[in-house]
């Protein structure tokens, strides 16, 4: 009599159900796919910010007066003292003077920790995040007049944006998060921020630059940040930010605050306000760039369960 023989089933291997699923190939599409959306958001945001403020007759009209809101001058700035305007006083990095030694002191901390932890690809995209910033404030501004659209004041045609002591601040500390430890990242993120909040308000209030010019600073090293992490191969690209709950929580506020002491003048509730609310604008822009979005493409990136 034929006997008809049941389907053969797979040998039963101890632990084999407890066994992790395969993780997928390194070089599937959603793993090498870098993301490249953030570095032209972030560089359109400049241009915009550029054509609206600077290109247009009722953009100009709206910011030229910035200038003369208040007392002429910086003085009366809570944070004045801090400037180095002041003779004989030191000013607040990058402010006045300080500004080359502090892209100076800048590079050099990247040099030094590239070296120690010996992640060169990183160190060179730090570099590059700082020195294309930089360099490309400097260009733009040589070779980009600004346009006299409403017969403005000779005093106020000098192209200001984007401004160059807010740069500083936002570009070293995106090119720090890169070769920092993935560990301390927030915490660097989270000076970084504050740094620029402190900066971006004091250049607005003191009369420095135009908000605009404050914001548009803040968006290029952030295209220059997108552009580097883009580029970089998946295994050196930054990877997720696992920072404590309480550091969301507590950074940006600290920001707001930092800005409100930073551009708070006694003699125009406006102008003080409207340089808090840009500075915080500029901190929260450097926050998600540093530690929001790489967190939000590893979760996008990993592998599910079943």
């Amino acid at each position: 009599m034929t006997q008809h023989d049941s389907p053969s089933l797979p040998a039963h291997r101890p632990g084999a159900s407890r066994q992790a699923p395969e993780a997928p190939d390194d070089t599937s599409p959603s793993c090498t796919t870098r993301p490249w959306m953030p570095a032209l958001l972030y560089t359109l945001g400049f241009l915009t910010v550029y054509l609206l403020a600077i290109c247009t007759p009722w953009g100009q009209r709206a910011e030229n007066p910035w200038f003369y809101l208040g007392i002429q001058g910086g003085e009366a700035a809570w944070i004045y003292p801090l400037s180095g305007s002041v003779y004989g006083s030191t000013p607040l990095p990058p402010l006045e003077l300080s500004a080359k030694p502090t892209v100076m002191a800048g590079l050099a901390v990247i040099v030094l920790l590239t070296l120690v932890r010996r992640c060169w690809r990183q160190g060179f995209a730090a570099l590059g995040v700082a020195i294309l910033a930089i360099g490309a404030k400097e260009v733009f501004k040589s070779t980009v007049p600004r346009p006299d659209l409403v017969g403005a004041p000779e005093n106020l045609l000098d192209q200001g944006f984007p401004s160059g002591h807010t740069i500083i601040p936002a570009a070293l500390t995106l090119a720090a998060v890169l070769v920092v430890s993935p560990r301390i990242r927030p915490y660097v993120a989270t000076a970084g921020v504050l740094w620029l909040a402190c900066i971006a308000a004091a250049t607005a209030t003191m009369g420095g630059h135009r908000p605009s010019e404050v914001l548009g600073a803040t968006l290029l090293a952030c295209a220059c940040y997108g552009l580097a992490t883009w580029l970089l191969p998946p295994a050196a690209a930054p990877g997720a930010t696992r920072s404590p709950r309480a550091l969301h929580v507590i950074a940006l506020p600290l920001a707001l605050i930092v800005a409100l002491v930073s551009g708070a003048r006694p003699d125009t509730l406006t102008r003080s306000l409207v340089s808090a609310a840009t500075a915080f604008i500029c901190a929260a822009l450097v926050w998600y760039a540093a530690v929001g979005r790489p967190a939000r493409t590893a979760r996008r990136t990993r592998p599910a369960l079943d």
